[in-house]
């Protein structure tokens, strides 16, 4: 682990006054932070590609659309992610329930739109 990183845990430690957890909890955390900053990535990486690689739509600024769309998804998840981590770290080190993430639904609401938006394309728009 880097210095910032057992800064930030002395940081924890300090503020929460809550025990050194079980490391398998700690690690199972680190495991969640570095899933959700792959799902950002990710979602970077199909924007581009979107933006890039795929041929224009007969819908004016789709391809546009849906590429802004993954990468301002990306930005949230980025932003988002370190500040769960260390509020569901913060509760392991006190014993606490864990916070619950408002990113998963919003996550799940903006791909499912981005999956139909991108189904009727396919489907009645084509490419230009």
């Amino acid at each position: 682990m880097s210095r910032r990183g057992r800064g930030d845990e002395r940081a924890l430690a300090g503020a929460d006054g809550g025990a050194e957890p079980d490391y398998r909890f700690t690690l199972a955390n680190e495991r969640t932070f570095l899933a959700w900053v792959r799902t950002g990535v990710s979602l970077l990486a199909a924007a581009v590609a979107v933006r890039q690689l795929v041929p224009p739509f007969s819908v004016p600024y789709a391809r546009e659309v849906l590429a802004a769309v993954c990468a301002l998804l990306a930005f949230v998840i980025a932003v988002r992610a370190y500040p769960h981590w260390r509020r569901a770290q913060s509760a392991i080190r006190r014993g606490g329930p864990l916070p619950a993430s408002r990113l998963l639904p919003l996550l799940a609401a903006v791909l499912a739109a981005v999956a139909a938006f991108t189904t009727v394309l396919v489907w009645v728009g084509g490419t230009a």
